[in-house]
């Protein structure tokens, strides 16, 4: 889980929206898209592994992964929930 002295700072690097945790609903939602094998992030890489963990931005448009506790902020990583059926 991300620190949360650490999320209170952290906002997109594109948009400069604050972040938050990424809901079950959420993530549930790009994890049936990865086991689908539909999901690509922002950089039209496939997203292969399910997240455990996410931040997304305040307009619910834009998560990032968080890999063991670590928040992956590069725009080229990120995905995009209009992306998602």
């Amino acid at each position: 889980m991300v620190d949360k002295e650490l999320l209170k700072i952290l906002v997109c690097p594109q948009s400069r929206q604050p972040l938050s945790q990424a809901s079950r609903e959420i993530l549930s939602q790009i994890n049936s898209a990865v086991l689908a094998g539909t999901l690509t992030n922002k950089k039209g890489v496939a997203v292969n592994e399910p997240l455990l963990e996410g931040l997304v931005t305040q307009d619910g448009s834009v998560v990032y992964p968080v890999l063991e506790d670590i928040p992956v902020m590069l725009i080229d990583e990120s995905i995009s929930l209009g992306d998602l059926p």
